[in-house]
């Protein structure tokens, strides 16, 4: 009979020590809702077009929607009361959300290099690429690009603002997304 009282005793002795090991200090509680109001200051920051994208409640989108129309210490309190409902949310799929909508897609910065590269070079007056874009692209017109790269050199050498480099960029931009 005593065995019995010693045994369960101490499981719930080690069971009260399971339980204090998984609470979390006054600190740490802290850091994690500053994390939270941080996360939902970059919801209030995005668009209201960027926000549809994002998987929150409705609750929440009207929250943050509200703290764009807020002023100076209203918009403290409702930075406060969004990050009070932050918990009830997917932390993780907010975060992965945010992250796609703040880094461009490699595709495009991709196609704004090449774009680049071929501006460089025709400027610099490479005539294989000049022929090349003349058959990849159907409406190419080459008497055009040409003046352009005429009057881009005259405008450096005379030290003009680069008005026809910025209408080549333009031109080869605008050939390359027809493709």
């Amino acid at each position: 009979m005593n065995a019995r009282k010693e045994v369960g005793i101490e499981s719930q002795v080690s069971g009260d020590q399971d339980i204090e090991e998984q609470e979390k200090s006054k600190s740490q509680i802290k850091r994690e809702m500053h994390e939270l109001q941080a996360l939902g200051k970059q919801l209030v920051g995005l668009s209201n077009k960027q926000l549809v994208n994002i998987p929150i409640s409705d609750k929440l989108r009207y929250a943050v929607i509200a703290a764009k129309t807020l002023k100076r210490g209203a918009v403290r309190r409702q930075l406060q009361y969004i990050g009070k409902l932050m918990p009830k949310e997917d932390e993780a799929s907010i975060r992965t959300a945010l992250n796609e909508l703040q880094q461009p897609h490699k595709e495009e910065v991709d196609a704004f290099h090449e774009v680049e590269r071929w501006r460089d070079q025709l400027l610099l007056g490479d005539q294989d690429l000049l022929n090349e874009l003349a058959t990849r692209f159907m409406n190419f017109n080459r008497q055009y690009i040409t003046q352009l790269i005429r009057n881009a050199a005259r405008e450096q050498e005379h030290k003009k603002s680069p008005k026809s480099t910025r209408l080549l960029f333009k031109y080869l931009t605008r050939m390359q997304t027809n493709l």
